[in-house]
């Protein structure tokens, strides 16, 4: 009897073993990928415009 349920065992923990089987699967993603850059333009616009502006007050002439 030990030996049956000692068989058995090793069956069932084999079958075990081998249903775990962990897989990995690598897919190419359906969207491709966007990256938001606006936020770094935008700031250089606004320092460009800011310098321009600091100019024409500086200008005497203006007023």
């Amino acid at each position: 009897m030990p030996r049956k349920l000692l068989t058995m065992l090793v069956v069932i923990t084999a079958a075990g073993l081998i249903a775990c089987n962990p897989t990995v699967k690598v897919e190419a993603p359906d969207k491709p990928i966007e990256i938001n850059m606006n936020v770094n333009i935008r700031h250089e616009i606004l320092v460009k415009v800011e310098k321009e502006v600091e100019e024409m007050f500086e200008d005497e002439d203006l007023f």
